[in-house]
């Protein structure tokens, strides 16, 4: 049985005359008619659809009955909904370009390609970046490259930088593991991916933070996960509200070192209480150590695997913050009794990263470049930060009021009025900032405007980029 689609991404506007429901069937209909969505293919459980667009299923569900009614989809009980198989051959029109089907995918949310718009988030400090050094490490390991290193990779990833991982990770984070539990990914995504291949079964419940990361709660959510919004406080994660909520769910997709996109940090009780659930429940929390290396006043935290004493957390990390995304590498910590079927998920579905690159990498680790980059990027983002944010206080005054995060490579800045819509001026002009509320599923936020902080040059860039700000929000009657 096919599993459902990933191609089906709906873009609703509840400032429309027309209902949410016909919004919904007038999408699917139109993702049928042009090729998206094919014949037998699954469409997402109500229940997913719904969290994931952050409405009531009853909504969904008539959408889904009025599809049903005209032949468009085809109930299967248990086995979920399909395209009707009925439609083969009647496509109005050929499926879109990839390229557009990309560009279309998260306007404003996920940015993937070389542009770099300014307050982009996810993106470290290109300019700082010490190419140089990584092309002579680079360079140094091709022209020493064995002829059997030519061949494919180890699935699991190369020994060396996993002995390294496990020494950093012990040192840096407190966590302690063999090097064989770590696992090299392609970035987060793919530490997702394999986690979801290994361990989920479709319908499995998993909470996810609301606010919180939308590409994490996707990538479950087409793995067939039923998705759990959970709310996030000053403290983290609500575990009492998920434990109402879904106290079986299966999995817990958490952000504890530092929440993304609030900033805050886990509290131990609530560290303490999720890994208690966790172990009560049979659950694996997923912990993705999201920016926790950039912290400007104190110490990183520790992880909250360094507190796992029962194997249930599955903690992943990637250097596409730290180094540079294009890198695509990234790691996961799997417990010990997982690990089998961990590597066997890997030998099947992976055919591993490039060992070049990961070579070089551990050679950035284990001579000390990588320590000493985070040192000059900590301060160089410290000086960043403050930068924008007094160009942004100076031109915008009382207009934008600043939360005081205690790390991270974003500014969150309240505002006054729609931040999704004036968010989307904002991209409309050529700026990469992000509304708070774009994050939320079922939670509704202050609004704000979350803008990074990493690339902005200096005072005159800043300064510059502050006025293209007050422009967009005076433009948005703001």
């Amino acid at each position: 049985m096919p599993e459902p689609t990933a191609a089906l991404r709906l873009r609703l506007d509840p400032g429309q005359a027309q209902p949410i429901y016909r919004q919904i069937y007038e999408r699917i209909k139109e993702a049928i008619a042009r090729g998206t969505l094919r014949p037998g293919e699954r469409v997402p459980s109500v229940r997913s659809l719904a969290s994931e667009l952050g409405v009531a299923r009853g909504t969904v569900e008539l959408a889904y009955q009025l599809l049903s009614s005209e032949g468009y989809l085809q109930p299967r009980g248990p086995a979920g909904t399909l395209v009707s198989t009925h439609l083969a051959g009647r496509n109005a029109s050929p499926p879109p370009r990839l390229e557009e089907d990309a560009a279309q995918a998260l306007p404003g949310l996920i940015a993937h390609g070389p542009q770099v718009l300014p307050f982009q988030l996810g993106l470290p400090a290109l300019d700082a970046f010490p190419r140089a050094l990584w092309s002579r490490l680079a360079g140094r390991r091709l022209r020493h490259t064995a002829g059997n290193q030519l061949a494919y990779p180890q699935p699991s990833g190369y020994a060396p930088l996993r002995e390294a991982l496990a020494s950093y990770l012990n040192v840096s984070r407190g966590i302690a593991c063999d090097p064989a539990q770590v696992l090299i990914c392609a970035g987060y995504q793919g530490a997702l991916d394999l986690i979801s291949r290994t361990l989920l079964h479709a319908g499995d419940a998993v909470w996810h933070e609301d606010p919180g990361y939308p590409r994490g709660r996707q990538l479950m959510a087409a793995a067939g996960a039923e998705l759990v919004a959970v709310p996030v406080d000053a403290d983290g994660l609500c575990v009492d509200e998920g434990r109402r909520r879904a106290p079986q769910a299966r999995f817990a997709l958490v952000t504890p070192s530092q929440q993304s996109p609030t900033g805050v940090a886990l509290s131990l009780a609530r560290r303490l209480a999720l890994l208690d659930w966790a172990s009560q429940a049979g659950a694996w929390i997923i912990e993705d150590d999201y920016d926790s290396e950039f912290r400007y006043a104190g110490f990183p935290l520790p992880a909250l695997k360094s507190l796992d004493r029962e194997g249930r957390v599955l903690y992943s990390g990637t250097f596409s913050k730290v180094l540079f995304p294009a890198l695509r590498l990234g790691y996961l910590v799997v417990p010990e009794a997982l690990l089998e079927r961990f590597v066997r998920s890997q030998q099947i579905f992976s055919a591993g990263c490039s060992e070049l690159l990961q070579a070089t990498l551990c050679d950035f680790l284990v001579e000390g470049h990588f320590a000493r980059h985070l040192k000059r990027t900590r301060t160089l983002y410290a000086e960043r930060r403050q930068i924008l944010r007094a160009a942004l206080e100076q031109r915008l005054g009382a207009a934008m009021d600043f939360a005081e995060l205690p790390g991270g490579l974003h500014l969150i800045g309240g505002i006054r009025g729609d931040d999704r819509a004036i968010a989307r001026r904002a991209h409309a002009a050529g700026l990469g900032l992000q509304a708070l509320n774009s994050w939320c599923v079922e939670a509704r936020r202050a609004p704000a405007l979350m803008l990074s902080f990493t690339n902005v040059r200096d005072a005159q860039n800043a300064a510059e980029l502050a006025e293209r700000v007050a422009e967009v929000m005076a433009a948005a009657g703001e």
